[in-house]
């Protein structure tokens, strides 16, 4: 029964099972009208002898006499082994394939229900393309949902990337993508309709998540704000960086530190570790509230080598990144990011153990404080 259901869904779904429920109905008119006409038989008789016939049985009891009733029949026949070969293969090519479907299916349910620290990204064009790329910088376990199956192509499910062919304004998805064991939602359809919608609903099943979404037009920033996203990043003036930074801020720590040029190469073999990141710098001055920053990024093994390298060997890089270290008193600051927050934890513990680190999330009263005492 199990079998024979899974059978019809495929003949509903497929062309190929109804273009074959068309071959067969055809093939059976024609062997009951030429038993009627050819054979001159009632139409029981009729339909007794183009079954058996189709089937190759053959009782004998009706047999044909005259060349074209002969040629007829050799038809018949001929077309119902075609009929059985593709009926047999049809039936097992279509219960094996719905068979692996629900396997498929099993395991996928099985991979999000373990999901966990990830990212859950709605929507993959163009600005969902960037956000991914962002967080595939820094080895983000994400979920990506898209109802255009062509854009999921070339993404191949591992660990750390589930690329799902769903549609996120259904609360059903939404309600099987871990969401409270998730970092954050961000939401990057091209539809501002469809971002409300998705921001709305999952801020109704979870009201505690972190929601980005991004709105297309400006004057839907405010809506999808007050229907709960807790950034809402317009990509006219931002783009898939911005949209990511919005996404990870709950999960970035400020560190300020205190060391010079020589023990650079030691804190990023520290953060390397624990797969953290350096996303900026921070040189502080006492008693300017805004620091000068700079934009570090993700950099891979090779990068951070070859920057050690050039620290190590390039006289007048050297002595530029020394004098600015000097003029701060060393005092500096910047943004982590990690998988999560445990490897974080453990990153900064080891910074701190090499008596490096001032303090994490600090305010700039304290950071000026420092400066002020090293001024000094």
């Amino acid at each position: 029964m199990k079998y024979l259901e899974i059978l019809l869904k495929s003949i509903k779904k497929d062309k190929r099972g109804i273009i074959g429920v068309l071959i067969i109905v055809i093939f059976l008119l024609y062997g009951i009208l030429g038993s009627i006409y050819i054979m001159k038989l009632n139409i029981y008789d009729s339909i007794y002898y183009t079954i058996i016939t189709i089937a190759t049985v053959g009782y004998g009891d009706i047999i044909p006499i005259t060349p074209l009733q002969k040629i007829f029949s050799v038809t018949v026949a001929l077309s119902g082994v075609g009929i059985i070969a593709y009926i047999f293969t049809y039936i097992i090519s279509s219960v094996t394939e719905n068979l692996q479907d629900i396997r498929s299916g099993r395991i996928m349910e099985r991979k999000l229900a373990e999901m966990e620290n990830h990212y859950i990204l709605c929507g993959f064009g163009r600005v969902g393309v960037a956000v991914y790329e962002e967080l595939m910088k820094r080895n983000q376990k994400v979920i990506i949902i898209e109802k255009n199956e062509e854009k999921l192509e070339d993404i191949e499910d591992n660990g750390n990337v589930i690329a799902l062919h769903r549609n996120a304004t259904e609360d059903k998805t939404l309600k099987k993508l871990n969401i409270d064991k998730s970092l954050g939602v961000i939401v990057t359809t091209g539809s501002d309709v469809d971002n409300l919608f998705i921001v709305l609903t999952t801020r109704e099943l979870y009201n505690d998540s972190w929601i980005i979404s991004r709105a297309s037009k400006k004057e839907n920033v405010n809506r999808l704000k007050h229907a709960g996203a807790n950034k809402v990043i317009s990509p006219e003036a931002s783009g898939g960086t911005d949209i990511y930074f919005a996404a990870v801020e709950p999960n970035l720590v400020h560190i300020t530190e205190k060391h010079g040029v020589d023990y650079i190469g030691k804190e990023m073999e520290i953060l390397r570790k624990y797969n953290c990141h350096l996303e900026n710098i921070e040189y502080h001055f006492h008693g300017i509230k805004t620091p000068v920053s700079r934009t570090i990024g993700v950099m891979d093994e090779s990068e951070e080598d070859s920057f050690i390298e050039k620290i190590n060997t390039n006289k007048n890089v050297r002595e530029s990144l020394e004098t600015i270290y000097s003029t701060v008193n060393e005092v500096h600051s910047h943004w982590l990011s990690g998988p999560d927050k445990s490897y974080l934890d453990k990153a900064i513990e080891e910074l701190k153990k090499e008596g490096i680190v001032l303090g994490v999330n600090l305010s700039f009263d304290e950071i000026n404080e420092f400066t002020k005492q090293f001024k000094e």
